[in-house]
């Protein structure tokens, strides 16, 4: 679990942090007008991305990153990004929420992306069971 955490945590801030590179952006898609044109592109030449986009991702790259300290912070991050990646997958289908209200584009390739991101997210955070000690770590933390 932590380590889903931490590799999640480690990908998304790469990610982010790549998004601020202009040669790794390629011109965005004029269909989806966004209001906020900084580094606005496509990264590697297929996720459409804005430098909010991009701050968006080195935050959750950084929350990966603490929560993977402990086993049930990895777990409610892992929660936490299976939920919120699924409503973002649903507004990259609707044309009206696709650009975020024209501050994040969430379109095209995104919407797979996200749903990946949010299945395997789930799955750590309902679908692993902690282990026997986790508990007896998590009530001594607490003394």
């Amino acid at each position: 679990m932590k380590t889903f955490a931490l590799l999640y945590g480690i990908v998304f801030l790469l990610v982010g942090i790549l998004g601020f590179f202009p040669g790794l952006l390629s011109p965005p898609d004029p269909a989806h007008e966004v209001v906020v044109t900084g580094f606005h592109g496509q990264l590697l030449g297929l996720f459409p991305v804005n430098w909010i986009h991009n701050v968006v991702h080195i935050l959750f790259g950084v929350w990966g990153l603490a929560a993977s300290r402990s086993w049930f912070g990895a777990r409610g991050y892992a929660r936490a990004v299976a939920v919120i990646y699924i409503v973002l997958a649903i507004m990259g289908l609707i044309p009206a929420l696709n650009t975020t209200f024209g501050l994040i584009p969430l379109h095209g390739n995104d919407v797979w992306l996200h749903v990946a991101l949010a299945a395997v997210a789930a799955y750590f955070g309902w679908g692993v069971k902690p282990p026997a000690d986790a508990h007896a770590h998590r009530t001594a933390a607490r003394v």
